[in-house]
């Protein structure tokens, strides 16, 4: 990142550039010297396959004659197809050992920093989970030991609510360095919409204090290979991002549509759309749009890292998730896992 420092008399001074950015730069040019390197090399062993050819095609003795005669050098066509085919296999397997080596050296540090990032997310969330519990049970006593009609119990109200954004918060950040890390298994067959419904049940308590109704749509069962916790876990993600944009008195539909190699569970809200950013990038961890509109539209401006944890849950067990629609009236996310395919026994 870089930020420019301005002096007492409001001229721009030397921009000043982050550690970061100062790593990549460093890490771009030792790639680029390495490739260019690699390029070189490729040069030199052709210029150096082509002159001990050409050498080879002369006699020893007519090689260091005091006068050198034209006809020393007679090569077929034949012959020099074969020698330009040789080498330009030879070549091209050359190359490709080069770049898989260079690419190699560069990725191994990328994927030691997100082992290094990941281990500090876990680390940091196990330290953090257990002050906020102790902390949102003090303030649970605090606010069952105020007297009715106290003052400062809409204070402690929104303190728990605040702790338990945190907690929240934590939560998904641990569930999804622990994803990230985790080997998939082989699970049993599940049913997806009696999770889904779990899911709409838990959200619904919420929804309703902001008089929004949550529609379930799920006309069979969907047989998958993927936990019911997790199928919970993805549901609950995406409807809190719905009842956060969806206004007041309207309802979010929840629709689970059954094909022969899939179950698709799509959510349907009632705000204002997805503005600002490509509708890929909502599911990257802290995604961020552009802010509100001058008019005073409200816009989905912040998606925090559910999203991100949902596809890392479907990608883990073979399913996408993506965006259907994003308009004025309503999106539509769209959550896809294969279906599993049903026994003999089961029949």
């Amino acid at each position: 990142m870089r930020t420019t420092a301005w002096d007492n008399h409001d001229r721009p001074k030397i921009p000043v550039i982050d550690s970061d950015t100062l790593a990549i730069r460093r890490a771009s040019r030792i790639v680029g010297t390495r490739i260019a390197i690699a390029c070189a090399g490729v040069v030199a062993v052709v210029i150096v396959a082509v002159f001990v050819y050409i050498l080879s095609e002369i006699l020893p003795g007519e090689l260091f004659e005091p006068v050198p005669d034209t006809d020393n050098l007679q090569i077929s066509a034949g012959k020099l197809l074969r020698a330009a085919g040789v080498l330009g296999v030879a070549l091209i397997v050359l190359a490709g050992v080069l770049s898989w080596q260079v690419t190699h050296r560069a990725v191994q540090p990328l994927g030691e920093v997100l082992r290094i990032q990941r281990a500090f997310v876990a680390d940091a969330s196990h330290e953090l989970r257990t002050p906020l519990a102790v902390l949102d049970a003090r303030l649970q006593i605090l606010q069952r030991a105020l007297p009715t009609g106290d003052p400062s119990s809409s204070v402690v109200a929104d303190l728990r609510s605040d702790a338990k954004d945190l907690i929240h918060i934590v939560n998904e950040l641990l569930e999804s360095a622990e994803i990230g890390g985790a080997a998939v298994h082989d699970t049993a067959v599940v049913d997806l919409v009696a999770a889904v419904d779990a899911a709409v049940q838990s959200m619904a308590l919420i929804a309703i204090d902001k008089h929004i109704t949550i529609e379930l749509d799920a006309p069979q069962p969907g047989p998958v290979r993927v936990p019911a916790s997790s199928i919970t876990r993805c549901v609950v993600a995406l409807l809190d991002n719905a009842v956060r944009f969806t206004p007041r008195d309207s309802a979010i539909t929840v629709a689970v549509a059954v094909t022969k190699k899939t179950v698709a569970v799509t959510v349907h809200d009632r705000g204002p759309g997805i503005r600002g950013i490509d509708h890929a990038r909502i599911f990257d961890r802290f995604a961020h749009s552009a802010p509100p509109d001058a008019d005073g539209d409200e816009a989905r401006t912040g998606f925090g890292i559910g999203l991100s944890l949902v596809r890392e849950i479907a990608v883990r067990y073979g399913g996408s998730v993506h965006v259907v629609t994003s308009t004025a009236a309503g999106t539509a996310l769209c959550l896809t896992v294969p279906r599993a395919k049903q026994t003999r026994s089961a029949l």
